[in-house]
């Protein structure tokens, strides 16, 4: 049984770009508390946070990382330094939200970009979702025309994929699990400077 089943989750955001805001805008509009961090001191987009909503606090990287689930909304590059910040991730989900497009595929060693992702966020879960869509559009109120936006989600853990799937209804997307990392994963991880087929693919769920 999954370590979050039997308490409340507490979430953050690790980045505060236009990706970290759009998903901070997410869980504002359904009243969810959320933490926010960058590099920077707090007080520094505090005035930002505070305009999406009171429920999105700003802290700091090292306050930020002791939630239960942190989505990465950084540059893809400086994920090792976030993962840096703990030594072991043992008990966390990390939703990965970057993307690798325009690193070249040597530099990954030949792996999908959320598997080095997930190497280097020791003993933690990492599930790859949220990143398919540009900020824009995730910014926008997921209901559209009577369905809800699709958030693709993949995973080596079915446990933290189901979590973070049941998140994204929370949040009002439509989420679609892809299966493994080097499976269904693949679609939305960009290869050098090839984007996955579902990268950018704004879908819409009926029910």
């Amino acid at each position: 049984m999954s370590d979050l089943k039997n308490k409340v989750a507490s979430y953050a955001i690790v980045g505060f770009g236009k990706i970290g805001q759009a998903l901070a805008r997410a869980f504002a509009r359904n009243g969810i508390e959320v933490s926010v961090a960058t590099t920077r001191k707090p007080e520094s987009f505090a005035s930002d946070a505070a305009a999406i909503g009171p429920g999105i606090i700003p802290t700091t990287l090292a306050e930020a990382v002791k939630a239960d689930v942190v989505f990465l909304a950084v540059r893809f590059e400086s994920h090792p330094d976030v993962a840096k910040v703990l030594l072991s991730w043992q008990g966390k989900i990390i939703v990965d939200a970057t993307n690798a497009y325009g690193v070249p595929p040597e530099k990954l060693g030949g792996l999908p970009s959320a598997r080095l992702v997930a190497q280097a966020f020791t003993s933690g879960k990492l599930v790859k979702g949220f990143n398919h869509l540009g900020a824009a559009i995730l910014n926008q109120d997921p209901a559209v025309h009577g369905g809800r936006r699709v958030v693709f989600l993949a995973s080596d853990d079915d446990g933290a994929a189901g979590e973070i799937g049941s998140l994204a209804e929370k949040l009002g997307f439509a989420p679609v699990k892809l299966g493994s990392l080097s499976e269904g994963g693949l679609l939305v991880q960009a290869h050098g400077n090839t984007w996955g087929k579902l990268i950018f693919q704004d879908l819409i769920k009926f029910n």
